[in-house]
């Protein structure tokens, strides 16, 4: 992948601009069209779980998507009003103004001004290798929670089941169950249609829009069997009114006041959209640019907040929808966000034809999508310890807050990989006089080989650093305890990585050989660990001529200062300098 130009990375839309053509202008529009559609009862829905007037959730989607399209580096990440966002928003505004008051949008919008300014000054200070320790098992535990919590929300659509707001994914499938002789078959009739419409068209017709068309079926199909007389909802329709500017209240008290959920916000939408980026480059294999989408998520905001939009992130829904549309650029994001503005201009009415049962169905298949059953098999076959990552994050993103399953994701994440990395393999080798080179060879697994009665070679496979160094010290413990040998020799060709507390702990484990009357010794030490002994000064303390470039040359110096009288009795006679 070229380097990109200083401009570039300014304006990091000018690397995918020259790819627009007429062909993936057409897929961008096909995309953004069904974007657009799918937005406008989300916009509304998450608007009121933030505690803001209905209007606010179209402004975000229309102006937060283009600037992060224009400044991220997916090409498919839709960002906007999101479930997460939205409701830790009315939880932070809530306490100290009414909802959908004016004096509660004021707070909302600084909060996302705020918000915007820390994810921009994160990614300026590239803080995004903070994502890297979300791995992919993460991401798709996180992804599949994501997309069944996503259709379990739609469920009420599907069956015209009534559900109080705010009700868990537990207690959805409780309602769901307990009520399910209430089902209107009306509503379940235009939500089936729409969804075994999508179905079939992307099974026979993949080059159709099928998601559109089966939307434009699914509002037929309401049309046709008696629309709201038959308890069918559809969309509002929606104010003639593009986002007024609007310079948030930034005084003093106020900043000091939302500064912490500010904080957490910025944190949470970050986690969101690059972990939604991350999961959709899994299947495009596209380079994702966490620094870069910390730029855009904050510019996303802190420009939103000027234009009427409160705190948005990386939406899962309509990304996938966006994908599995067919989007090609980040131009589908720009053009689903004009397309609602043009929808909300000029021709808002329409959208009261727009049923909600056929919006639950289409969003029921992409959470089905969301669910990589493949990666899911190949974890559980192939790691206990990644399966355990997978179902702590799957779950809590079922039974709890989306940014607490991440967060445990994560915490598991570093868990078993300091586990891991806090017990480096330690084998103990002895030459294979049959070989012609006596290569070196585990004693664990080759138990008919001899050793040296005064010289004892280990190799250590992993980095010395502080969580190691315990399981390091208990095994050279055992080696002063129950050997003989007055030396130690440590192939270090594996070691990638020594810090300073396994410096300090080198330089003392020498002294105690010295101490026994023999010496430590290394061969084989990588530069980037040696850097750090030398800079340190750990090298010198230890002393330069116990270090080797090869084993051949460290057997060679080391045979030549043992104890002369033991050899000479010696019947195991395992070097080649014995002969």
């Amino acid at each position: 992948m070229p380097k990109p130009t200083p401009l570039q990375k300014i304006f990091p839309f000018l690397i995918w601009l020259p790819l627009v053509n007429s062909k993936t202008m057409r897929a961008d529009l096909i995309a953004g069209l069904t974007g657009a559609v799918i937005v406008l009862p989300q916009g509304v829905a998450f608007a009121m779980i933030a505690g803001m007037p209905p209007i606010y959730g179209l402004y975000t989607a229309m102006i937060t998507p283009i600037i992060a399209a224009l400044f991220g580096s997916s090409k498919h990440l839709i960002s906007g009003p999101t479930t997460a966002i939205s409701i830790v928003v009315f939880a932070a505004i809530s306490q100290f103004a009414t909802e959908s008051t004016p004096e509660f949008v004021s707070l909302a919008l600084t909060l996302t001004f705020m918000a915007g300014v820390i994810q921009f000054v994160l990614g300026l200070v590239r803080m995004g290798t903070l994502v890297n320790f979300v791995s992919h098992t993460v991401i798709i535990g996180f992804t599949a929670g994501a997309g069944i919590l996503i259709a379990g929300k739609q469920l009420e659509y599907v069956f015209g089941i009534n559900i109080p707001p705010g009700t868990s994914f537990v207690e959805i499938l409780w309602i769901i169950g307990t009520h399910i002789s209430e089902t209107n078959w009306y509503v379940f009739a235009v939500a089936m249609g729409t969804l075994g419409s999508a179905i079939l068209m992307r099974k026979y017709a993949k080059k159709l829009p099928y998601m559109l068309l089966a939307m434009i079926i699914g509002s037929v199909i309401a049309v046709l069997i008696g629309g709201e007389s038959k308890g069918i909802q559809f969309i509002e329709e929606m104010p003639a009114q593009l986002p007024p500017f609007k310079i948030p209240n930034l005084d003093w008290e106020t900043i000091q006041m939302l500064a912490p959920n500010a904080f957490a916000i910025a944190l949470l939408g970050l986690i969101e959209a690059v972990a939604i980026a991350r999961a959709i480059a899994l299947s495009t294999h596209q380079h994702i640019d966490s620094n870069q989408e910390f730029i855009g998520q904050g510019l996303s905001n802190l420009v939103g907040s000027l234009f009427s939009s409160y705190a948005g992130s990386g939406s899962f829904t309509r990304s996938g929808v966006n994908h599995q549309a067919g989007a090609k650029t980040p131009i589908a994001a720009i053009i689903a966000a004009i397309l609602l503005m043009l929808i909300i201009v000029f021709v808002a009415p329409l959208t009261a034809y727009l049923p909600i049962p056929a919006m639950g169905g289409i969003i029921l298949l992409v959470g089905y999508n969301l669910v990589d059953f493949h990666h899911i098999k190949e974890i559980i076959k192939t790691s206990k310890l990644e399966t355990t990552v997978l179902a702590v994050t799957f779950f809590g993103t079922l039974f709890l807050h989306l940014e607490f399953a991440i967060y445990l994701g994560i915490i598991f994440s570093l868990v078993f990989y300091l586990q891991r990395t806090s017990k480096p393999n330690i084998a103990t080798l002895t030459p294979n006089p049959a070989h012609p080179n006596h290569q070196f060879l585990d004693i664990s697994s080759n138990t008919e080989l001899k050793l040296c009665p005064q010289l004892k070679i280990v190799r250590i496979d992993g980095a010395m650093y502080f969580a190691a160094i315990e399981s390091i010290s208990t095994f050279f413990e055992e080696l002063h305890e129950n050997g003989q040998e007055k030396n130690v020799l440590i192939i270090a060709r594996g070691i990638n990585f020594i810090d300073l507390t396994a410096s300090e702990w080198l330089v003392e484990e020498a002294k105690r050989w010295r101490e026994k009357g023999g010496n430590l010794y290394i061969t084989g030490l990588k530069d980037v660990a040696e850097d750090v002994l030398i800079k340190g000064g750990f090298k010198d303390k230890i002393g330069q001529e116990y270090f080797f470039d090869s084993k051949k040359e460290a057997i060679n110096h080391i045979y030549s200062h043992l104890n002369q009288s033991i050899c000479a009795t010696c019947t195991a006679r395992v070097f080649t300098e014995c002969k």
